[in-house]
C-alpha cells in the first residue's frame, strides 16, 4: 500500500504521508524520493506541502525496529566505525533531505502531530515548519536510545537555534510541545486549528513570486550563507543582476512604475 499520496492545488503539490505504525521506514523514504524528484522536475509545481495522513501524527519517528535490525547485522559482521574513516557515500535519506533543501520550490512541513527523530529531521529539511497546536511533541530524542540523530539533526538544529541550545536539547533527548517549539525557534508558526489550510495559504503566496527570484533567494539563504561572507556576497550580486534582466522582473517593475502595482502586494496572474 502506498505511503505517499500526491494531490494538486494549482501550482501547489500536497504530499500526504500515511505510515504503517506511524513510523518512517526505508520504503517511505524511497516513495518520497520518487515523488519529490518528479515534482522537482515539474515546472508547473512551485510549492510542496507535506502533512500527515493520520490525526495527531506527522511522522512519529524512524522505526526503531529497523534500527535494531541494522545494529544486529552490523554487530554480527564485527564492523566498527570511527572518525578516522568517514562514511561519505549518500544514503537515500540524505538524497531526499538535500533535495528538500535545494529544490527551487518552497517546501513546507504542515506538522499535524508528533514529529520526532527522523520525522523532525525531515521537518528541518523543509524551508518552513508550521505546526498545529496540541499535546504532541517535536524534537530529537535519540540520545535516550544511546544513539544520535543520524539524518542531519545535530547540524541543522545547531545552525537553526545555536550550538548551546542544540547541545542542551539533543544531549538530553528533549522533545517539546508546539508552543515551546515556537519559542525556541524550531518552527515558524503554530496554528490553533487544522494546520494544512494555513500551510496552503502560505504555499500559494510563495507560488505567486516569480519562480527564478524565489529560487535564487532560497539558494543564497540556505546554501551560500554557509560560505565565507565575501564569497556569498559575490554570488548575491551576480544573482541580483541575473534577476534584474529577467522577463518577470522587467514586467513587474514596469507595472509598479506605471502605478499598476504596489511593492507590498503579491502580484496576481503573473
Amino acid at each position: 500500500m502506498p505511503q505517499i499520496s500526491v494531490t494538486r492545488d494549482g501550482p501547489v503539490a500536497i504530499l500526504t504521508i500515511t505510515l504503517p505504525d506511524q513510523f518512517m521506514t526505508d520504503e517511505m523514504v524511497d516513495e518520497l524520493n520518487a515523488a519529490t524528484e518528479e515534482l522537482d522536475r515539474d515546472e508547473s509545481c512551485r510549492a510542496m506541502v507535506f502533512t500527515g495522513g493520520e490525526e495527531g501524527v506527522f511522522i512519529r519517528h524512524f522505526s526503531v525496529k529497523v534500527l535494531e535490525d541494522m545494529s544486529d547485522q552490523l554487530r554480527a559482521r564485527g564492523l566498527t566505525f570511527s572518525d578516522q574513516r568517514l562514511l561519505e557515500n549518500d544514503r537515500n535519506i540524505d538524497v531526499l533531505f538535500r533535495r528538500m533543501a535545494t529544490t527551487p520550490k518552497i517546501t513546507i512541513a504542515a506538522i499535524n502531530g508528533f514529529a520526532m527523530g527522523g520525522g523532525f529531521e525531515f521537518c528541518l529539511s523543509c524551508d518552513l515548519r508550521i505546526v498545529q497546536d496540541g499535546s504532541h511533541h517535536l524534537g530529537l530524542p535519540e540520545a535516550k536510545l544511546g544513539i544520535l540523530p543520524g539524518g542531519g539533526g545535530t547540524q541543522k538544529l545547531a545552525r537553526l537555534i545555536g550550538p548551546a541550545r542544540a547541545l542542551e536539547m539533543v544531549g538530553r533527548g528533549r522533545t517539546v510541545p508546539p508552543r515551546e517549539a515556537l519559542d525556541l525557534g524550531l518552527v515558524h508558526e503554530v496554528t490553533d486549528g487544522p494546520v494544512l489550510s494555513r500551510a496552503l495559504e502560505l504555499a500559494r503566496e510563495y507560488a505567486a513570486i516569480a519562480p527564478l527570484a524565489f529560487a535564487h533567494i532560497k539558494r543564497l539563504i540556505r546554501g551560500e550563507a554557509e560560505k565565507p561572507l565575501e564569497q556569498a556576497l559575490t554570488m548575491e550580486r551576480t544573482l541580483f543582476l541575473d534577476l534584474l534582466v529577467s522577463d518577470d522582473a522587467s514586467k513587474l517593475m514596469k507595472r509598479m512604475n506605471d502605478g499598476d502595482l504596489d511593492i507590498r502586494d503579491v502580484p496576481q496572474g503573473d
